[in-house]
């Protein structure tokens, strides 16, 4: 009697394929690790900004718990609840915190660009007094005894080594110049954020 695996290695068809299918061990376990990575990546903000990723509640509701465990071993044991409940997410609703963080990420990065484009003009503008004439010119409004008498003042705290108030001031007055030579409401996120970064840089 002809066997009916016989050059299928022990498989009838059919069950070859569907053994095929299924993802290997190594690839589940790059799932597992990523979705407990991306859970690790929610604990790790804000908690105001996790109340607005979309989300189960559940899944948020363990989220913020582990946030406010500090004790290490209870920590971890709620950061691998956390990596339980990233598990139970369908394709769709990770998708949806994925692009949630890198919309995070990518105004990050707008900050950090907002904010050294302000520190490197302001430097230009302690350095060379031609460069406040640069500024003028492209900014005819601007109170131009009032920008240099604070880099004068900034000057002096610097050789000082005072607090830097004007330091500071010229910076305000730099952020203002972009809004509106940018039309206000499209960069005033990453402008306050550059804002931050900026009080954080010199704390």
């Amino acid at each position: 009697m002809p066997n009916p695996n016989r050059g299928s290695c022990g498989f009838q068809s059919n069950e070859f394929e569907q053994e095929y299918d299924r993802p290997s061990k190594s690839q589940l376990k790059r799932e597992m690790t990523a979705l407990q990575k991306l859970g690790e990546e929610l604990v790790a903000e804000p908690r105001d900004r996790v109340k607005r990723v979309p989300m189960p509640e559940d899944v948020r509701d363990a989220i913020l718990e582990c946030q406010q465990i500090k004790d290490h071993e209870g920590r971890r044991r709620q950061m691998q609840y956390v990596g339980k409940k990233m598990r139970s997410l369908d394709e769709d609703e990770i998708a949806a915190i994925q692009r949630t963080l890198d919309s995070w990420r990518g105004l990050s990065k707008a900050d950090t660009a907002a904010m050294h484009a302000l520190e490197r003009r302001r430097e230009k503008l302690l350095k060379d007094d031609n460069a406040l004439t640069e500024l003028l010119a492209q900014h005819p409004d601007l109170d131009v005894q009032q920008l240099r008498t604070l880099i004068r003042n900034a000057r002096k705290e610097q050789a000082e080594n005072k607090p830097p108030k004007a330091y500071r001031e010229i910076f305000q007055i730099l952020k203002q110049l972009q809004t509106a030579s940018r039309g206000g409401n499209a960069t005033e996120a990453a402008e306050d954020g550059a804002d931050e970064l900026e009080d954080e840089q010199e704390d």
